[in-house]
Protein backbone atom coordinates (compact mmCIF):
# COMPACT_ATOMS: atom_id res chain seq x y z
CA UNK A 1 0.00 0.00 0.00
CA UNK A 2 2.77 2.64 0.74
CA UNK A 3 4.68 1.78 -2.47
CA UNK A 4 1.67 2.58 -4.36
CA UNK A 5 0.66 6.04 -2.38
CA UNK A 6 4.46 6.46 -3.26
CA UNK A 7 3.58 6.20 -7.22
CA UNK A 8 0.68 8.10 -7.35
CA UNK A 9 2.23 12.07 -6.78
CA UNK A 10 4.45 11.22 -9.66
CA UNK A 11 1.68 9.98 -12.01
CA UNK A 12 0.21 12.69 -11.36
CA UNK A 13 3.56 14.65 -12.06
CA UNK A 14 3.59 13.37 -15.05
CA UNK A 15 -0.20 13.97 -16.27
CA UNK A 16 0.54 17.86 -15.71
CA UNK A 17 3.62 17.34 -18.00
CA UNK A 18 1.30 16.23 -20.50
CA UNK A 19 -1.01 18.54 -20.68
CA UNK A 20 -0.35 21.89 -22.09
CA UNK A 21 -1.93 24.94 -20.18
CA UNK A 22 -4.79 25.27 -22.48
CA UNK A 23 -5.85 21.68 -21.85
CA UNK A 24 -4.06 20.38 -24.57
CA UNK A 25 -1.20 17.56 -24.95
CA UNK A 26 1.84 18.72 -25.14
CA UNK A 27 3.54 17.77 -28.33
CA UNK A 28 6.09 19.49 -30.59
CA UNK A 29 5.71 23.55 -30.10
CA UNK A 30 4.85 25.31 -33.61
CA UNK A 31 7.37 26.51 -35.41
CA UNK A 32 6.27 30.60 -35.12
CA UNK A 33 6.04 30.04 -31.57
CA UNK A 34 9.16 28.86 -31.44
CA UNK A 35 10.46 31.63 -33.60
CA UNK A 36 8.31 34.12 -31.42
CA UNK A 37 10.16 33.02 -28.40
CA UNK A 38 13.47 32.64 -29.20
CA UNK A 39 13.64 36.08 -31.98
CA UNK A 40 10.79 37.61 -31.94
CA UNK A 41 10.95 38.59 -28.17
CA UNK A 42 14.79 39.70 -28.49
CA UNK A 43 14.26 41.85 -31.17
CA UNK A 44 11.30 44.01 -29.98
CA UNK A 45 13.28 44.64 -26.55
CA UNK A 46 15.91 46.09 -28.23
CA UNK A 47 13.66 47.55 -31.17
CA UNK A 48 11.52 49.44 -28.44
CA UNK A 49 13.70 49.23 -25.28
CA UNK A 50 11.11 47.35 -23.24
CA UNK A 51 12.36 47.17 -19.29
CA UNK A 52 10.79 43.99 -18.83
CA UNK A 53 9.99 40.71 -21.20
CA UNK A 54 6.19 40.90 -20.15
CA UNK A 55 6.16 44.22 -22.00
CA UNK A 56 6.52 42.58 -25.33
CA UNK A 57 3.74 42.18 -27.34
CA UNK A 58 2.29 38.55 -28.08
CA UNK A 59 -0.41 37.48 -30.52
CA UNK A 60 -3.51 36.57 -28.61
CA UNK A 61 -5.73 35.31 -31.31
CA UNK A 62 -6.97 34.95 -34.76
CA UNK A 63 -10.31 35.37 -35.78
CA UNK A 64 -11.81 34.50 -39.42
CA UNK A 65 -14.82 35.07 -40.37
CA UNK A 66 -16.26 34.49 -43.42
CA UNK A 67 -19.95 35.99 -44.46
CA UNK A 68 -22.58 34.13 -47.19
CA UNK A 69 -25.08 36.54 -48.14
CA UNK A 70 -26.65 34.07 -50.28
CA UNK A 71 -26.82 31.75 -47.66
CA UNK A 72 -30.52 33.10 -46.95
CA UNK A 73 -31.69 31.90 -50.40
CA UNK A 74 -29.71 28.31 -50.38
CA UNK A 75 -28.63 26.96 -46.41
CA UNK A 76 -26.23 24.37 -48.67
CA UNK A 77 -23.85 26.80 -49.42
CA UNK A 78 -23.75 27.70 -45.93
CA UNK A 79 -23.35 24.27 -44.81
CA UNK A 80 -20.29 24.13 -47.50
CA UNK A 81 -18.74 27.59 -46.45
CA UNK A 82 -19.07 25.76 -42.51
CA UNK A 83 -17.01 22.72 -43.59
CA UNK A 84 -14.89 24.49 -45.59
CA UNK A 85 -13.69 27.07 -42.95
CA UNK A 86 -13.09 23.97 -40.54
CA UNK A 87 -10.85 22.13 -42.86
CA UNK A 88 -8.82 25.49 -43.30
CA UNK A 89 -8.51 26.41 -39.82
CA UNK A 90 -8.76 22.99 -38.16
CA UNK A 91 -11.90 23.89 -35.43
CA UNK A 92 -15.38 23.76 -35.87
CA UNK A 93 -16.62 26.93 -36.68
CA UNK A 94 -19.58 28.84 -35.34
CA UNK A 95 -22.62 29.83 -37.54
CA UNK A 96 -23.56 33.45 -37.17
CA UNK A 97 -26.59 35.12 -38.03
CA UNK A 98 -28.08 38.38 -38.50
CA UNK A 99 -28.60 40.82 -36.27
CA UNK A 100 -31.64 42.72 -37.68
CA UNK A 101 -33.79 42.52 -40.33
CA UNK A 102 -32.65 44.20 -43.70
CA UNK A 103 -35.87 45.00 -46.07
CA UNK A 104 -33.70 45.91 -48.48
CA UNK A 105 -32.04 43.01 -48.63
CA UNK A 106 -34.43 40.79 -47.98
CA UNK A 107 -32.68 39.98 -44.64
CA UNK A 108 -34.47 38.57 -41.59
CA UNK A 109 -33.52 38.81 -38.06
CA UNK A 110 -31.89 35.95 -36.61
CA UNK A 111 -31.15 34.17 -40.29
CA UNK A 112 -27.75 32.09 -40.52
CA UNK A 113 -25.34 34.92 -42.78
CA UNK A 114 -21.60 33.42 -42.24
CA UNK A 115 -19.19 31.45 -40.26
CA UNK A 116 -16.76 32.05 -37.51
CA UNK A 117 -13.59 30.75 -36.09
CA UNK A 118 -11.37 32.31 -32.81
CA UNK A 119 -8.35 30.67 -32.71
CA UNK A 120 -5.85 30.71 -30.36
CA UNK A 121 -2.87 28.79 -28.54
CA UNK A 122 -1.40 26.12 -31.18
CA UNK A 123 -4.01 26.07 -33.69
CA UNK A 124 -3.49 29.67 -34.03
CA UNK A 125 0.58 29.95 -34.63
CA UNK A 126 -0.55 26.73 -37.00
CA UNK A 127 -2.73 28.69 -38.84
CA UNK A 128 -0.67 31.86 -39.17
CA UNK A 129 2.31 29.73 -40.57
CA UNK A 130 -0.09 28.18 -43.33
CA UNK A 131 -1.08 31.17 -44.05
CA UNK A 132 1.67 32.64 -44.23
CA UNK A 133 4.36 30.19 -46.03
CA UNK A 134 1.47 28.28 -48.36
CA UNK A 135 -1.34 30.34 -49.20
CA UNK A 136 -0.23 33.31 -49.35
CA UNK A 137 1.96 32.59 -52.31
CA UNK A 138 -0.96 30.70 -53.82
CA UNK A 139 -2.95 34.66 -54.37
CA UNK A 140 -2.68 35.65 -57.85
CA UNK A 141 -0.30 38.31 -59.20
CA UNK A 142 0.69 38.62 -55.11
CA UNK A 143 2.75 41.78 -53.75
CA UNK A 144 1.97 42.18 -50.05
CA UNK A 145 -0.62 43.02 -47.59
CA UNK A 146 -1.77 46.49 -46.59
CA UNK A 147 -0.13 48.39 -43.57
CA UNK A 148 -3.01 50.45 -43.91
CA UNK A 149 -5.53 47.90 -42.17
CA UNK A 150 -4.36 48.65 -38.43
CA UNK A 151 -7.60 49.84 -36.02
CA UNK A 152 -5.41 52.05 -33.78
CA UNK A 153 -4.95 49.97 -30.86
CA UNK A 154 -2.56 47.15 -32.38
CA UNK A 155 -5.22 44.65 -34.41
CA UNK A 156 -4.94 43.68 -37.96
CA UNK A 157 -7.74 42.82 -40.28
CA UNK A 158 -7.09 41.52 -43.50
CA UNK A 159 -9.28 40.02 -46.35
CA UNK A 160 -9.11 37.04 -48.21
CA UNK A 161 -11.06 36.49 -51.36
CA UNK A 162 -10.64 32.83 -52.52
CA UNK A 163 -10.80 30.30 -50.14
CA UNK A 164 -8.98 28.16 -52.71
CA UNK A 165 -5.50 29.47 -51.92
CA UNK A 166 -5.38 27.25 -48.80
CA UNK A 167 -4.02 23.92 -49.52
CA UNK A 168 -7.09 21.89 -47.88
CA UNK A 169 -9.83 23.44 -50.46
CA UNK A 170 -9.73 21.02 -53.39
CA UNK A 171 -10.27 23.52 -55.59
CA UNK A 172 -12.24 21.01 -58.47
CA UNK A 173 -14.83 20.39 -55.80
CA UNK A 174 -15.78 23.79 -54.69
CA UNK A 175 -19.33 24.98 -56.00
CA UNK A 176 -18.93 28.74 -55.04
CA UNK A 177 -15.83 30.97 -54.44
CA UNK A 178 -16.14 32.43 -50.29
CA UNK A 179 -13.96 35.15 -49.30
CA UNK A 180 -13.03 35.64 -45.52
CA UNK A 181 -12.23 38.25 -43.33
CA UNK A 182 -9.03 37.76 -40.89
CA UNK A 183 -8.11 39.59 -37.37
CA UNK A 184 -5.36 39.13 -35.97
CA UNK A 185 -5.81 40.52 -32.44
CA UNK A 186 -2.56 41.09 -29.89
CA UNK A 187 -1.94 42.78 -27.05
CA UNK A 188 0.52 45.94 -28.54
CA UNK A 189 -0.49 49.39 -27.48
CA UNK A 190 0.40 50.98 -30.79
CA UNK A 191 0.08 49.96 -34.87
CA UNK A 192 3.98 50.35 -34.87
CA UNK A 193 4.69 47.29 -32.79
CA UNK A 194 1.57 45.55 -33.31
CA UNK A 195 3.15 45.55 -37.21
CA UNK A 196 6.57 44.83 -35.95
CA UNK A 197 5.49 41.53 -34.00
CA UNK A 198 3.47 40.37 -37.20
CA UNK A 199 6.50 41.40 -39.35
CA UNK A 200 8.45 39.04 -37.20
CA UNK A 201 6.32 36.32 -37.96
CA UNK A 202 7.05 36.76 -42.02
CA UNK A 203 3.70 39.03 -42.60
CA UNK A 204 4.52 40.16 -46.41
CA UNK A 205 3.70 44.11 -45.91
CA UNK A 206 3.77 45.86 -49.29
CA UNK A 207 3.93 49.10 -48.12
CA UNK A 208 6.39 49.92 -44.92
CA UNK A 209 5.92 53.44 -44.10
CA UNK A 210 6.74 54.71 -40.78
CA UNK A 211 3.55 54.73 -38.67
CA UNK A 212 3.69 57.23 -35.36
CA UNK A 213 3.87 55.74 -31.91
Amino acid sequence: MAKEREKKPSQKAEAKEKKSPHGEEKGVPPRLFELYRKEIVPALMKRFSYKSIMQVPRLEKISVNSGIGVATQDAKLLETAVQELAMITGQKPAVTKAKKAISNFKLRQGVPIGARVTLRSNRMYEFLDRLISTAMPQIRDFRGVSDKSFDGRGNYTMGIKEQIIFREIDADKITRLNGMDITFVTTAKTDLEAMELLKGFGMPFVKREQLQR
